[in-house]
């Protein structure tokens, strides 16, 4: 019995691979054990699928809502992962440093500075910094 719809889940796929790499979903849901594919597999559906899955908002404009309510969050391993899905998305180096300018004045210098040292490792590792 699944707790989710079937129909949902392939569209959450579909995008969340688009956004953060086929190879990262794969490895990901294949090291979802017993344990974790319950959320992993509700999780596809309902942020993917459901958030991300209508034409309402594009990717990129998702992709750098993201990074902003993340970076307020603090939550820097999802901040790393969704700013490599925000180049994926056609965000580009100049808008991720306004994104972070924004994170700054809202919730402060140390987590703009947090974000910057995610960034540089991400936009490093894309070739897109030196």
């Amino acid at each position: 019995m699944s707790i989710f719809d079937e129909d949902l889940f392939l569209k959450g796929l579909e995008q969340r691979k688009s956004t953060l790499g086929a190879e990262y979903v794969t490895t990901n849901l294949a090291g979802a054990d017993d344990f974790t594919r319950p959320f992993q597999e509700a999780m596809t559906a309902w942020c993917w699928g459901f958030g991300w899955g209508d034409d309402v908002i594009d990717a990129k404009t998702r992709s750098m809502m993201n990074l902003s309510m993340l970076g307020a969050l603090g939550k820097m391993h999802e901040w790393e992962v969704h700013c490599k899905g925000a180049i994926n998305n056609g965000v580009s180096v100049e808008e991720i440093r306004a994104i972070i300018h924004v994170i700054g004045i809202y919730c402060g210098v140390p987590q703009s500075v947090e974000c910057f040292r995610s960034a540089r490792k991400v936009l490093t590792e894309a070739g897109l910094l030196e």
